[in-house]
């Protein structure tokens, strides 16, 4: 029996369905190894030796695997194909008394019987240099980690926390939010002529001045001054180009590009995007197909496609759509140079499975995902959309008006995936339907040079300049993922550790730095600039990359950074004037026990309020204010958030009072029968539905 393990339990089943008889499969369980908690764990004087120890939680998992490989026959070590994976095979070596360099390693992109049998004939050895990245990448972060975070807290406030990479993100949060704050809004006009011909009316923008320029109205007066001039104006086509115009493809699916969609297109969070998109990677069980593994790897920056991919993808849009939406010549994209392009894009593995089929068996984010998923994958594949395009300028008394126009020829891709969220040259197709000046393309009659047309009004809109909108989750993703901070594995918790340290907030869908986010952020930029240099941490991404794929030497890497940075801590330790410590802000209320001032604190939970007296006097109360007093027993209501995320009314005396409301109460009984009041969209209406 031959004993093959791998990293997560949910694609357990799928890859011993295929592997057949005469294979266990267990799993780790993910890292089983690792530094120690609560202490460096760094040996900083010998070579940046890390210091492991098997997670206390994963014991018995440890024993389990070395009992089953001492009986089988042969170890084959399936860890996912990226570093982290790569690091947990090297880690299983090691507990397993197994040589790195005699190690029989398979690695595969997707769970398919194809993929699994391939790798099962070309086992090979432990890549050191995949270890040695990202055994520098955690030296790294538990150096920064524990050499600044305490000294973060010491200065600020206690339980803070600081990272190579999180601290640079946070960063461009808050410069966001700043950028918002001092954002100065410009006046200007949008300007149209509604014109007719042939009976069909559209309108053009104005788009230059009597001078030739570019003109924008900055002023009601100006825009009254060019009324004015058009006044009896005759409105000619001076110009008339039409051509066809291409949309090419947009590429198949990146880590960051995926979780962008999901969240513009779905209104996924990061999250729950990740989540979903592990569970279509490992397997879901599909009635007699039985557990299925639905798209390849998830952790990837790159836009490449295999050949036999691209072959079964011509074949299935031939067969749908027709030969004309293959294009000539495969799409192939091109993968940025910072990528490290170790696995192929996010993919179907198996095109015969369709979203409406894989809808049976997936939960609701699965199965949105896998449709995304699936038709941004054959749209990559497919042909251009081409459009009879006609730009028109209009010249009136020297002004100059342009109006768009464009009719589909041919869907192409846009059969299968209209639209997309973002540009970038030909991997995101440009908004639709949008011109350089601004209008919709509109439908247009037959328009030649020289042609009068008919005038009917002018409109006129006052608009004002914009802030740039805050970060979503999505677009964060793609601002680290444009600036190099991070790779396609540590986008999620990155995120998600800014959440928990309470460094930001959301607002509807927006992310909002804390005070406390910004007071950390301007205390990091002022004492280590380097770190929270956006570009020294996209160059050390780049310096792992190296590690991986050209051998350097990972510790001359740890120690050029450590040197200079531990100088720093030392010297920021030191400085008394270097604190900035954050008090607790005190509130108009008093403790009910003992009569001290109430402080505002913070949790992950959110503020509350806590007796200043505290440790003598450990009473803490609801920081929201009161929505009114209850009806029943005369208590503070609050308004409160269920487990499930509704919200809610609660009395503040429960258990003793059970009144909960799932309207806003107003404190007041119905006149007619006694029952709360309750406010429904800001009309106060008795909360007793048989009373009228």
């Amino acid at each position: 029996m031959k004993l093959v393990i791998i990293e997560g339990i949910g694609k357990k089943d799928t890859i011993k369905k295929y592997l057949g008889n005469g294979y266990q499969v267990m799993a780790t369980g993910g890292h089983f190894r690792d530094l120690k908690k609560r202490e460096l764990s760094v040996d900083v004087e010998n070579g940046y030796a890390p210091q492991y120890v098997i997670s206390s939680d994963k014991k018995d998992v440890v024993k389990g695997l070395k009992e089953a490989a001492a009986k089988a026959e042969a170890v084959l070590i399936a860890t996912d194909p990226d570093r982290e994976g790569e690091a947990i095979a090297y880690h299983l070596t090691y507990i397993l008394g197994i040589d790195p360099a005699k190690a029989q390693r398979i690695e595969f992109n997707e769970i398919t019987k194809h993929a699994i049998n391939e790798a099962l004939t070309k086992p090979r050895a432990i890549d050191m240099n995949l270890v040695y990245a990202q055994t520098a990448r955690r030296v790294l972060d538990r150096l920064v980690g524990y050499k600044l975070s305490p000294v973060l807290s010491k200065k600020i406030k206690s339980g803070l926390s600081a990272g190579r990479v999180q601290s640079v993100t946070l960063k461009l949060v808050v410069e966001r939010e700043r950028e918002i704050q001092n954002f100065k809004p410009e006046e200007y006009w949008d300007f149209w002529a509604h014109l007719e011909k042939d009976k069909l009316k559209f309108r053009a923008a104005l788009y230059y001045g009597p001078d030739g320029k570019r003109l924008k109205p900055a002023s009601e007066a100006q825009v009254q001054q060019i009324v004015k001039d058009l006044d009896g104006a005759q409105y000619v086509a001076k110009d008339v180009k039409k051509s066809v115009t291409k949309r090419h493809a947009p590429a198949p699916f990146t880590t960051s590009s995926m979780q962008q969609d999901a969240g513009a297109k779905l209104g996924l969070s990061l999250k729950r995007t990740t989540a979903a998109a592990q569970t279509l990677y490992q397997g879901v069980h599909m009635g007699e197909r039985g557990m299925t593994a639905l798209v390849t790897y998830i952790r990837t920056d790159s836009v490449r496609v295999s050949a036999e991919a691209q072959a079964t993808a011509k074949e299935y849009i031939t067969q749908k759509y027709g030969a004309d939406f293959v294009p000539a010549t495969p799409n192939i994209y091109k993968t940025k140079k910072s990528a490290q392009d170790a696995h192929e894009a996010i993919r179907p593995t198996h095109l015969d499975i369709t979203p409406d089929e894989a809808d049976k068996y997936c939960k609701p984010d699965e199965a949105k995902l896998y449709r995304l998923i699936y038709n941004r994958f054959i749209a990559s594949q497919m042909a251009e959309a081409t459009f009879n395009s006609v730009r028109v300028d209009i010249e009136a008394n020297q002004y100059t008006f342009r109006v768009t126009g464009r009719t589909p020829l041919f869907d192409g891709w846009l059969a299968v995936y209209g639209g997309s969220t973002s540009k970038n040259n030909k991997e995101e197709p440009e908004k639709e339907g949008e011109d350089d000046a601004g209008e919709s393309a509109a439908i247009l009659p037959e328009i030649n040079v020289g042609d009068n047309l008919n005038f009917k009004k002018l409109e006129f809109i006052q608009k004002f300049t914009q802030p740039p909108a805050r970060y979503t989750e999505a677009t964060l993703v793609k601002a680290m993922e444009e600036k190099g901070i991070g790779r396609p594995a540590t986008y999620t918790p990155t995120v998600a550790t800014l959440f928990a340290r309470l460094y930001i907030e959301k607002e509807g869908k927006a992310l909002k730095p804390t005070e406390l986010g910004c007071v950390v952020v301007d205390w990091l930029i002022q004492y280590f600039p380097e770190i929270m240099n956006t570009g020294f941490t996209a160059d050390m991404e780049d310096k792992l990359d190296d590690i991986a794929s050209d051998g350097i030497d990972w510790v001359s890497v740890v120690d050029g950074f450590y040197q200079p940075f531990i100088k720093v801590v030392d010297a920021v330790r030191a400085d008394d004037n270097a604190a900035n410590r954050i008090k607790p802000v005190e509130s108009d209320e008093h403790c009910p026990n003992c009569g001290r001032v109430m402080l505002i604190r913070e949790s992950r939970f959110g503020k509350f309020l806590a007796c200043s007296g505290y440790p003598e006097c450990k009473t803490t109360k609801p920081f929201e204010k009161p929505v009114c007093k209850c009806p029943k027993c005369g208590k503070d209501i609050y308004k409160r958030r269920s487990k499930k995320g509704k919200t809610f009314y609660g009395c503040s005396g429960y258990p003793n009072c059970d009144f909960v409301a799932f309207d806003e109460p107003t404190g007041e009984l119905c006149p007619k029968c006694k029952s709360p009041l309750v406010k429904v969209k800001d009309v106060v209406k008795c909360s007793n539905r048989n009373c009228q």
